[in-house]
């Protein structure tokens, strides 16, 4: 396999990802949300750590999963792919029947497709990673235009890595109060390895205690960070949650929920973004009636 090289390191191109996505599908069962496809995919293709490291531009999305929005992309102009409006995608009738030579003569059928447009579009729009049902609105109101609409994580996500560290940690406290945690304590002292806070989390009966790291990422985070929290709260309590704005790999996943060791939860920055818009801190939210009149209708009375 030829690779394209990336930050000196190779990863896979979105082409040569076209036929491992339409494998990753059928074996989720004909469908799956982005993150599924694509932990499906770096386990098919057995793409290493430092592959899954490799940033695209600002470093939101790994140059991974920009390339397998590429491939469902491409896949879906070729009809073998449909998403919903929750960012789920499956396989069509031509998907499901798709057989590799003809899954790999897809970029090319495509491009041949765009050929006669203008330069700015001699390939399909990239589909977006999630499509929301709700309309978002700046601190000041003004409705968002239908391009700027897909945005709103990436708004959010400068919005929170230019916040300073104590007030990011206080968000945190916040966000965890809201969702049911009592006493929550910031404590970010030196020399305590990494622990932000503390919080207790009640279920009826029972209350266990819970540890939260934040860490203001742009990039990813791995395995080692997801080590480092658990050996800090050794002998101290066995849950924990390790938030950030950044992204987790697929080996710091794996770390996470690891046999025989405290299982930690991991809240990324795509997760951190829908839970701050589902308990509205400092996200506003509104739905808007979308009308259509047909004038045939009254016509035919």
């Amino acid at each position: 396999m030829v690779l394209k090289a990336t930050h000196s390191v190779s990863v896979p191109t979105y082409d040569q990802l076209i036929w491992p996505t339409i494998v990753a599908l059928r074996e989720l069962g004909g469908s799956g949300t982005n993150r599924e496809i694509d932990q499906r995919v770096i386990a098919l293709e057995g793409l290493s750590e430092e592959q899954q490291l490799v940033p695209h531009g600002d470093g939101r999305l790994t140059e991974i999963s920009y390339r397998l929005m590429w491939s469902r992309t491409y896949l879906k102009v070729a009809g073998a792919l449909q998403n919903s409006s929750r960012g789920v995608w499956a396989l069509t009738e031509i998907g499901r029947a798709l057989a590799e030579p003809d899954a790999l003569a897809i970029p090319q059928k495509v491009r041949a497709q765009y050929a006669g447009r203008p330069a700015q579009r001699r390939r399909p729009k990239l589909a977006p990673p999630e499509l929301e049902t709700t309309t978002i609105s700046t601190s000041i109101g003004t409705p968002l235009s239908s391009t700027e609409f897909e945005q709103w994580r990436d708004w959010l996500l400068e919005a929170l890595r230019d916040m300073p560290p104590p007030a990011f940690e206080r968000l945190a406290q916040r966000l965890l109060r809201e969702a049911g945690f009592v006493r929550v304590e910031v404590t970010g002292r030196s020399g305590d390895g990494g622990i932000d806070g503390i919080g207790v989390l009640q279920m009826q009966l029972l209350s266990f205690q819970v540890f939260f790291q934040c860490k203001r990422y742009r990039g990813s985070v791995g395995a080692a960070a997801v080590r480092d929290f658990r050996g800090a709260m050794v002998g101290r309590t066995d849950k924990g949650i390790l938030i950030t704005t950044g992204y987790f790999t697929e080996d710091a996943k794996r770390e996470a929920t690891r046999d025989g060791a405290p299982a930690l939860d991991l809240i990324d920055g795509d997760r951190l973004c829908g839970l701050l818009k589902e308990y509205a801190l400092g996200v506003s939210t509104r739905q808007v009636d979308a009308v259509t009149i047909d004038p045939s209708w009254f016509q035919s009375l």
